[in-house]
């Protein structure tokens, strides 16, 4: 391959990690008080609230629904206003954050459930608020399933990145589109695959030792 066709695969690697790292942090901005939210306004929890509960879970479920090619285009009008245009790097950033939001929910949703009810008993009879025992003792205890879940969610976002590059996205899923599928150059292609599943690999096993490194704090 030319220096050139190297060169777009260097800047297209850089675009991915741009898109999915910007991503992740806006996405858990919103979805993991959005997910704390739906775990504390749940039946029988601290702040149990069914309307408040149904409303937001619904939401939810319905953007988990939508395939996120489809969420593309229809969020191209919406990415144009935030940004000014609807393809590249940049632009691919808002699709990615929205759609990847109600996953960080349901998922930071699951973390929180797996904190013992026992703790957050003894969290009441010490007289703790509830903002104290959702930021003192339901967090803490969850952090190690959260950052397993964050590592899972990095890998989501990273596919999802892959797939805008069919509506110019950009990134390495353009990089594979235009010259592995375009111009028929399989060994594009296939080097393109290969730096995703490293990429993915490195986002698992970090997640996967910061999880085993808090257990044991």
């Amino acid at each position: 391959m030319s220096n050139i066709i190297w060169s777009e695969i260097w800047q297209g690697t850089l675009a991915t990690l741009q898109m999915t790292l910007i991503s992740t942090v806006l996405a858990y901005v919103v979805g993991l008080p959005l997910g704390i939210l739906l775990v504390v306004t749940d039946k029988g929890q601290i702040l149990e609230n069914k309307p408040v509960n149904f409303i937001f879970g619904t939401i939810v479920n319905i953007l988990r629904s939508i395939p996120f090619l489809i969420l593309l285009v229809v969020l191209m009008p919406v990415t144009r206003f935030i940004v000014g245009r609807s393809i590249g790097t940049t632009a691919t950033i808002v699709p990615l954050t929205i759609g990847t939001i109600p996953i960080i929910a349901r998922m930071v949703e699951s973390s929180l459930k797996e904190v013992s009810a026992g703790i957050i008993e003894a969290a009441k009879s010490m007289g703790a608020s509830s903002f104290q025992i959702i930021l003192w003792f339901m967090v803490p205890e969850a952090i190690p399933s959260l950052l397993l879940g964050a590592a899972i969610n990095l890998a989501t976002i990273l596919g999802y990145s892959a797939m805008a590059g069919c509506i110019g996205g950009g990134g390495l899923g353009a990089i594979a589109l235009n010259y592995g599928y375009y111009r028929y150059q399989t060994d594009v292609l296939m080097i393109t695959v290969v730096i995703l599943i490293v990429l993915i690999q490195a986002f698992q096993t970090l997640g996967t030792r910061l999880s085993l490194k808090s257990r044991h704090s």
